[in-house]
Parts: C-alpha cells; structure tokens; sequence
C-alpha cells in the first residue's frame, strides 16, 4: 500500500533536513513564505529560470539522480555564461506521485551538485501531476563586469570550452535498448546525464571575453544568438572544433561534426574575445582545468558560416532545438 504523506512532510523530510550547503548570504531560506538573500557591498544579483520536462528535456526513464543533477547543472550553467558565482536556487517540483525511494535518490543527488557548485537551497513548491522540475538560480557579479551575449565585436576570436557532440551522441544512446555499452559509450552518455557547468571557467573570462553563452541548443543556433544581439557575423573552422576521442570512436567524422555543430546539451560555454586577450585566456584555461579552443573569428555581416580547412562551407544536418 502507497505511504500517504503530506505536502509539507515531504517538504521538510527531503528539502529542509537533506544536506544542502549552507551560505552567509542567505539569511532566511527554505520553511517560510520567502528566502531572504543578502547582496554584499560591491555586488549584484543575477537570475535565471529553467524549465525541465520528462520525455523533452530528459527521456522519461532517467533515473532520479540523472534529473536531479541535470537540472541543477544546465541552470547553474546559465550563471557560469554570465561570468557569475552561484549563490541560491529555487526549486518546484512537480511529481506524478508521491515515492519515497525517488526521493531521497533524487534529493541526495541534488545536494550533492548543490555541494559541487556551492549553491544553497532557498526554498521552493511542490505540487502533483506530471514531471516537471522549474529552478530558479540566482548569482553575485561585480558591480562593473558581467558576461552578456551582446558584446561581441569584429575580428574577436571565437572560442569554445571542452569537447562539443559528446551530449548529443549519448542522448542517442539513452534512447537505446541493447547490449551493455562500451567504455566510450558510457563517457558519452555521462556526459549528457551530468553536465558541467564550468563556473571557474566563466568566472575567470569576466573581465577577458566581449561576449558568453552556454551552448545548449548547439553550437550554430547558440553562437548565433551572440551575433544576433551583436549585429555581427561569426566564421567558424570545422576543423577546429574540439572533438573527443570517444566521440570519434563512436561515430565517423561527419557525424561527429553533426553532433558538435547542432546537437545541443553541451553546456560548455562559447565566448569571444580579443586577439590580444589569447595569452591571459590560455592562462584562465590553466587555471580552471579546462580547455579552451579557439574555433573562428566575429566577422562583418550577420551570417553563420562554417568552412573545413579547404575553405569549402560545411552545412550542418540541423540547427539546434526548437521548442515550437
């Protein structure tokens, strides 16, 4: 028989006693109608919301601690594109039923990204029907510097963080029914259930990059958003987007170019830059542990060109997801 519990039991078992991590900054959280954040002297707070749907967002049979990691990870990579520290977050969760076993699979996975990004809890809803799973996160920037997708200009380099086509190849391989995947298949497919976001990363480019955006619709549709509030064009190299060795292995070149260029859930981040800012970002690269790479340039126009190092242009199978 289903154990019946009450909406603020649930609240309280799962949310206010878990282990989240703790800030100074939060001076009243989780339990009362409002969290109250502090903004310290020489701060601003900075915010963002996503939506995450069951069957759009990640397929329907994800394992709990897959949705709650997801879901915390690409909205804290909302904060990293801004060149933000993670501060609080919101959460509202919707649950076909009440299950104490995905629960508390699902709130100790949760606490533990919360841990990884050093972002507390601040409180939240619970409510019955249909999975979904809404966070608000919220960050501090400087009072003088911010990364936003509009200040790109001319001639600055285009960059990228990591390896891209990684996600979207194991999305793929998560819709997949057959024998136990290979040890390239499985970094694949890790990498599409527990996103980075590279928060040291973005921290460090605050004052070097012109413009950020996280690439989750896929490196076309996502750079494209930099030269659409840039009125500029971007030129990319195909030949020089980072790709993995797994990702290699798993599909022919072609394909891999695909996935890098279209396929979205990448949650590296994608900036541009001055020339004469490469040496500062191979030293930010160093000291984040992540690899940066320069992939084009911001051009005149407002196209979206990709080109191999013949110089021919590379048309990719598809251009990011579209809700609607």
């Amino acid at each position: 028989m289903m154990e019946t519990v009450q909406e603020f039991e649930i609240i309280k078992r799962f949310f206010i006693e878990a282990d989240y991590p703790l800030t100074k900054d939060l001076s009243l959280g989780p339990g009362d109608d409002c969290a109250i954040l502090n903004a310290p002297p020489g701060k601003r707070l900075c915010f963002s919301i996503d939506t995450l749907v069951a069957g759009v967002h990640f397929p329907s049979s994800a394992s709990a601690d897959v949705i709650a990691h997801r879901s915390l990870a690409v909205n804290v990579s909302d904060l990293a594109a801004m060149g933000a520290s993670p501060a609080v977050f919101v959460l509202a969760l919707t649950l076909p039923e009440f299950d104490a076993i995905w629960l508390r699979e699902f709130s100790t996975s949760l606490a533990g990204c919360a841990h990884k990004y050093a972002i507390a809890l601040a409180g939240g809803d619970l409510t019955r029907g249909p999975l979904s799973i809404t966070m608000q996160v919220t960050g501090m920037l400087p009072d003088d510097a911010a990364l936003k997708r509009s200040g790109a200009v001319i001639d600055d380099d285009i960059y990228v963080t990591g390896f891209l086509g990684d996600a979207a190849a194991g999305l793929q391989l998560s819709k997949q029914n057959g024998p136990p995947r290979s040890s390239d298949e499985d970094y694949l497919y890790g990498r599409f259930a527990y996103p980075e976001a590279r928060v040291s990363a973005g921290r460090g480019l605050l004052r070097l990059a012109t413009s950020a955006i996280d690439i989750s619709d896929g490196l076309l549709a996502d750079l494209g958003h930099i030269a659409d509030s840039s009125n500029t064009g971007a030129l990319v190299y195909s030949h020089r987007i980072p790709l993995s060795g797994q990702l290699l292995a798993h599909v022919a070149g072609r394909e891999a170019l695909d996935y890098a260029l279209s396929g979205g859930d990448d949650y590296e981040l994608c900036f541009t830059a001055p020339e004469g800012q490469r040496s500062a970002i191979e030293q930010v690269a160093q000291d984040s542990g992540v690899t940066m790479t320069r992939i084009g340039k911001i051009v005149a126009g407002r196209q979206i060109t990709c080109v191999d190092d013949s110089g021919n242009e590379v048309i990719a199978a598809a251009r990011g997801y579209h809700h609607f």
